[in-house]
């Protein structure tokens, strides 16, 4: 996995975009994708809101996903299998870069055809803890036409990533502005990120 690692922070401090393509393993993420297809059929994915506990709305017109917060306490064999991969990348990016994280928070995120996020960035105002965002993707066999970009917005360009299966997308949580465009077909990921006290 070190590999891996390595490909995510490199390309990270090459462009403040870090991509690997194979961050989650092919059965890892049929796993997670099943999952979430289940929490999706029994109704258990809420609409997301726009920022956190104590400022918190909802606005379809500029976040139209659903969502469910993964946790150990589900003792959910996939959930907990992807923890300690994000276990053991924490301790890999604070041993080699020294970012003093200290914790992390991911969600399961659906995208329905149609639905989309209009640009933002991930840091909240009124609470700096999130230091670096992270989506894991759980989509295969996913085509240009299918939408669904997350369109990063940097150096007065637009930098457009396809959401594939098993592709992990790594940035500062307070530098980059972001959104995902419209899909075209039902879009899986993981999302999530890293945290300091």
């Amino acid at each position: 996995m070190e590999k891996i690692f390595d490909c995510l922070i490199n390309s990270f401090i090459e462009d403040r975009v870090g991509i690997a393509e194979d961050f989650l393993s092919v059965s890892l993420a049929a796993h997670l994708k099943d999952n979430l297809k289940h929490l999706f059929h029994d109704h258990q994915l809420l609409s997301a809101g726009i920022g956190n506990d104590t400022v918190i709305t909802q606005n379809k017109s500029i976040r139209s996903d659903v969502i469910y917060w993964l946790d150990r306490k589900h003792n959910n064999q996939y959930e907990n299998d992807f923890f300690d991969l994000m276990d053991k990348f924490v301790l890999y990016l604070n041993s080699t870069c020294y970012t003093g994280i200290t914790g992390y928070e991911f969600h399961y995120t659906l995208y329905e055809p149609g639905t989309f996020y209009k640009k933002h960035i991930d840091q909240f105002q009124n609470n700096g803890s999130r230091q670096y965002s992270m989506i894991m993707y759980l989509n295969a066999d996913w085509q240009i036409e299918d939408g669904g970009e997350l369109c990063i917005h940097q150096h007065e360009s637009l930098q457009n990533i396809s959401p594939n299966n098993g592709k992990s997308v790594f940035f500062k949580s307070s530098d980059l502005v972001h959104e995902v465009l419209i899909t075209h077909k039902q879009r899986m990921s993981i999302t999530g990120w890293l945290k300091v006290n």
